[in-house]
């Protein structure tokens, strides 16, 4: 025979998908939870990461800036010790130059001619003196061009002082002339050039015949 039913299934059916629904919603948001609270987890996580990341370049950093200030202080040391050393090399070469220069001096000035006074200024020595005339001028500015260790002259006056109350009768003529020092590589060039110049053979001239030889 037929089984029939009178319970209201029907209520029960819709009281069951009802729980099913609220059980899913719950699960749903459980779920949300756990996915929020992972992903809270995960952010918290590279933020640290991130942290310790910036946290060890700002040591380094710092490290780097000690080194750095520690390689300029080495460098301003070292340009320190390089400009002393030039001002010793220089010192050693003008202390050489100097009786060099009073030597050229002694050797170039020709007769007939004296210095009064010399100054310096630098590399250019301003020369005043008196000559007896104007050729013996022009033979001392031949003499410092031709010198290894006076360079170019210029001459700025040259008058006749005899008739003037401060005149030299025997030396009429002041002269004043700036001479530059040459340089330790022109001086090199200008020995080298008056080594080969004095080590030039002489040219030969050809014999002549005797008068009396018969041919």
């Amino acid at each position: 025979m037929a089984n029939i039913n009178l319970l209201p299934w029907r209520a029960e059916r819709r009281k069951q998908r009802e729980r099913e629904f609220y059980m899913m919603l719950v699960s749903a948001a459980v779920g949300a939870l756990l996915v929020f609270f992972v992903a809270m987890m995960w952010v918290q996580y590279v933020i640290d990461d991130q942290q310790a990341r910036n946290d060890y370049l700002k040591k380094e950093i710092a490290s780097l800036k000690e080194k750095i200030h520690e390689i300029e202080e080495l460098d301003k040391t070292r340009a320190d010790l390089i400009t002393r050393k030039d001002i010793i090399e220089q010192l050693q070469s003008n202390r050489s130059q100097m009786v060099h220069l009073f030597d050229e001096l002694v050797k170039t000035i020709p007769d007939g001619a004296r210095l009064t006074t010399m100054k310096q200024v630098g590399d250019t020595i301003t020369l005043e003196g008196n000559s007896e005339s104007n050729q013996r001028v022009a033979t001392y500015l031949h003499n410092i061009d031709l010198s290894p260790w006076l360079g170019h002259s210029d001459l700025k006056k040259t008058e006749i002082t005899s008739d003037k109350k401060d005149g030299d009768k025997k030396l009429p003529y002041q002269f004043s002339m700036d001479v530059k020092l040459r340089k330790p590589e022109e001086q090199q060039k200008a020995q080298e050039g008056g080594a080969s110049a004095s080590a030039a053979p002489a040219t030969s001239t050809p014999a002549t015949k005797p008068t009396g030889e018969k041919k």
